[in-house]
């Protein structure tokens, strides 16, 4: 009998100051999502929600 897959869990970070600044320092920069989402190792989706909650645009094309 075969092992039933099991997904990973992903386990939430909380936001930082720090990670805080350096989101509005890429925005200011214009630094693409997908290369902000690979340096803080977030996901795309949760770099836009956090800057539509901060009110700051996010990636090159706006």
């Amino acid at each position: 009998m075969a092992k039933k897959a099991t997904k990973k869990r992903v386990k939430r970070r909380e936001w930082t100051k720090a990670d805080i600044k350096d989101l509005k320092a890429h925005s200011k920069a214009r630094t693409p999502v997908v290369k902000i989402a690979k340096l803080t190792r977030r996901t795309v989706g949760a770099l836009r929600q956090k800057a539509l909650h901060l009110g700051i645009g996010l990636g090159h094309q706006r």
